[in-house]
């Protein structure tokens, strides 16, 4: 059963500082904007209905369902604690938490150290309110004005809304609160005058006066098991959720582990800060572990307690797993790469899978990589796995054949690595996957397959691991409009072993269009040109230089190429 209240938006503020009004555990963390946030506050002052607020209404002196946190005044996530029984009544938000939190955050606090400010000189015969966040610490100091001729003034006039809602709280007249504005602005013209008292009339109103708030209090009956009710809540939180700031669906699986068990929520949070360089967020953690678990395909319907459980019994070892994986990382050379965090993440799920499934027991296990030389036949056959399977396009769904990574490439690479528990890295029965599948895919590399290979990865390796590819930087060595006045074929000139990456106002002002000879004999400098030459793998014989030799140079270029990335096997 659920029972009706409503609220001043004032009474809100009041009961969050209170810590009356929590968040249960099972919450994500707070994901508006400052534009929704505005809006918000801007519906408010209009006297638009913003949506009832669902909580779980706990009592005194009695057990909570879930571990809960503080709201917070700045934007970051608060520590969630658990306790035995609550010394106080207290509100566990269900839904409303990110209208809530944008109230306490504009009337209190601000958000990425920028604060919440009203527009005094906002139009308010035709209800154009303008809330807007500055970084402004000091409160005194007014944002610019902008121009932007609300209420026919030409102008705005941009208060700090944490000290209009303080001055109204202190003096409950804002009549008074106005006319204090109005002096300590210089504000003389009478129409100036009159917008000030109506901005600040409506804003006292609304957010004083009605009762514009509605919480529906859920009841919980506790005569129940504990198991039971959370879920319950759980999935009534996720109903809710589908219909509001819709949740993903990896938001949904932290949800529901969390009701399981609340030490999931510091665990998902200190597990995605710690290793966010490489990209690890909630949606790859959660999937790293289902992956772990032997369930990639677990709906998160099916979702259980013992799910909850294997990641808390096995906490110290996915945390291990996790340092490993870096370890792995920075020793293959594939730090740099995954500094870019939109980088398809299959490749860590297995890595991470390999370390978690090895034999070396959890007190060994961050030492698994001491040896990384030939003779550590696991980092060999992983370096060789990921190395081919990203020149290879593997992870990308744009392959074709039925091959969607995400899916079929998670399904069939995990059926492979199932069968590998605790022996060797089964680098040649993955490849033999693909090539079964099959997908068009090359365990080697030669000078004549080069153009097959994913260009991204390819300049990666080229560039020794450092330099990501960046489309802007991307020149032909021989430049294209020599080459297409020679006759010489397209798809020769655009040709992966005719490109370097070369800084783009290098490319556009020094090198332009010069001959490649011209360009390195008079532009690369004498005691930089043997390192020019060796980090782009560009020939050093001067005749190749030329463009009536160009044929010459690019068989040569591809050669040198396959050299270099081969080595990286050795």
């Amino acid at each position: 059963m659920a029972n009706w209240e409503s609220l001043t938006i004032r009474d809100i503020v009041t009961k969050i500082k209170d810590d009356q009004i929590v968040l249960p555990v099972i919450q994500r963390p707070f994901v508006w904007d400052t534009d929704k946030m505005s809006l918000l506050f801007d519906s408010f002052l209009k006297g638009n209905a913003v949506g009832a607020i669902i909580c779980i209404e706990e009592e005194n002196n009695t057990e909570p369902l879930f571990a809960f946190r503080k709201f917070t005044r700045d934007g970051t996530q608060t520590q969630s604690v658990e306790v035995e029984t609550l010394p106080q009544g207290q509100w566990f938000i269900i839904d409303g938490q990110q209208r809530l939190q944008s109230i306490y955050i504009g009337l209190t606090g601000a958000y990425n150290g920028k604060r919440m400010f009203f527009d005094l000189f906002s139009d308010y015969q035709n209800q154009e309110y303008d809330f807007d966040f500055f970084d402004f610490a000091n409160t005194a100091k007014m944002p610019p004005e902008d121009n932007k001729g609300r209420a026919g003034l030409n102008e705005t006039l941009w208060y700090p809304a944490d000290e209009l809602y303080r001055r109204l709280a202190d003096t409950n007249d804002d009549r008074q609160v106005a006319g204090e504005i109005i002096t300590r602005k210089s504000i003389n013209a009478e129409d100036k005058k009159k917008t000030v008292e109506d901005n600040v009339h409506v804003f006292y109103r609304s957010i004083f006066g009605g009762n514009s708030i509605g919480i529906s209090k859920v009841s919980v009956n506790k005569s129940k098991d504990k198991i039971y009710n959370r879920q319950r809540i759980v999935e009534l939180f996720r109903r809710l959720n589908a219909g509001g700031t819709i949740l993903s669906a990896y938001d949904l699986v932290a949800t529901t582990l969390k009701g399981f068990d609340s030490r999931m929520e510091s665990f998902l949070r200190s597990m995605t800060e710690q290793h966010d360089s490489i990209g690890l967020n909630q949606d790859k953690l959660l999937k790293t572990l289902l992956i772990l678990r032997d369930t990639p395909n677990k709906e998160m319907a099916d979702l259980t307690a013992e799910d909850a459980d294997f990641i808390v019994k096995n906490r110290d070892r996915i945390e291990k797993t996790f340092e490993v994986v870096r370890q792995f990382l920075e020793l293959a050379k594939l730090t740099a790469w995954y500094a870019d965090k939109n980088r398809s993440f299959i490749p860590i799920y297995f890595v991470a899978y390999h370390i978690f499934h090895s034999d070396s027991p959890t007190d060994k296990l961050l030492k698994l990589f001491a040896r990384y030389d030939t003779c550590d036949i696991s980092f060999a056959n992983m370096r060789r796995w990921i190395l081919l399977s990203l020149l290879n396009g593997v992870f990308s769904d744009t392959r074709g054949t039925g091959w969607i990574a995400r899916r079929t490439g998670i399904r069939k690479i995990h059926a492979v690595m199932q069968q590998s528990k605790k022996k060797d890295f089964p680098v040649d029965d993955l490849f033999a996957t693909y090539i079964t599948h099959p997908l068009r895919f090359s365990p080697v590399i030669t000078k004549d397959n080069l153009t097959a290979f994913d260009e991204h990865y390819l300049f990666y390796l080229l560039y020794d691991c450092q330099k990501t590819f960046r489309t802007e930087d991307k020149d032909h060595v021989h430049p294209k409009s020599r080459l297409s006045v020679a006759g010489i074929e397209e798809t020769d000139i655009n040709n992966v072993a005719n490109y370097q990456l070369l800084e783009s106002d290098t490319n556009r002002k020094d090198k332009r269009a010069k001959e490649l000879a011209d360009w390195i004999i008079n532009c690369v400098k004498d005691e930089n040109r043997e390192g020019y030459l060796k980090r782009h793998c560009i020939p050093v014989d001067e005749e190749l230089w030329k463009t009536e030799n160009f044929a010459c140079f690019l068989e040569k270029r591809k050669r040198l190429i396959a050299e270099k990335i081969n080595d990286m096997f050795s």
